[in-house]
């Protein structure tokens, strides 16, 4: 199996997302539940329903240890989809964290047991558990689409989705990026400008 996988958890989002071309940056409202947590791993993706969060109860036993759960809420965030009794159990389960484009609740208790996990917002109204939605298929987020499988890497400044037969490619680029940008700096502290080096009208 490619060593690329490893490799790209090492490197920012920022990064990752200007080496893939400025591509697969979710929603910059999906942000940490607070700072300093980063999210890595393979995406178990969620459906789920308006109001209702069944289908990430079964998400929790239904993924793989090291995967990352990504769920889409059908676009109704006035509902709290995850909280602190979830993040147990996936913690058990040995889940890498989870990236949803809805609301969560018990923020500050998720926080205080590490797990990372990345929400667009915080929302104490409660979910039914009547069902629907579904499980592996390719959730929209903004112009992105995660589909199962794709890579997941998170931290402060935001979240990337990387399609795994891409990774060993965009490490390399990482990579090369990495020491461009050192080379940069090292400019900048000799003397020279943005503007210069930038060729900025």
């Amino acid at each position: 199996m490619s060593q690329a996988p490893k490799t790209i958890s090492s490197f920012s989002s920022a990064t990752l997302h200007e080496a893939f071309g400025r591509r697969g940056a979710i929603p910059s409202a999906i942000k940490p539940v607070t700072h300093g947590m980063r999210i890595y791993g393979s995406a178990f993706t969620v459906l789920s329903p308006p109001q209702d969060n069944l289908m990430l109860h079964k998400a929790i036993y239904a993924a793989k240890r090291g995967d990352v759960l990504v769920v889409g809420v059908s676009g109704f965030y006035e509902a709290g989809y995850w909280g602190e009794v979830m993040s147990v159990a996936a913690m058990a389960r040995q889940l890498a964290g989870l990236v949803i484009d809805g609301c969560i609740r018990d923020a500050n208790e998720i926080a205080a047991m590490g797990f990372p996990t990345f929400a667009r917002g915080t929302c104490i109204r409660g979910t039914s558990k009547y069902g629907g939605g579904a499980l592996q298929v390719p959730i929209v987020l903004g112009d992105v689409v995660a589909n199962p499988g794709d890579l997941i890497v998170g931290d402060d400044d935001g979240v990337v989705v990387i399609p795994s037969g891409e990774a060993e490619a965009l490490a390399t680029a990482a990579g090369e990026r990495i020491e461009y940008e050192a080379d940069v700096m090292r400019r900048l502290r000799a003397g020279e400008t943005t503007l210069a080096i930038f060729n900025l009208p």
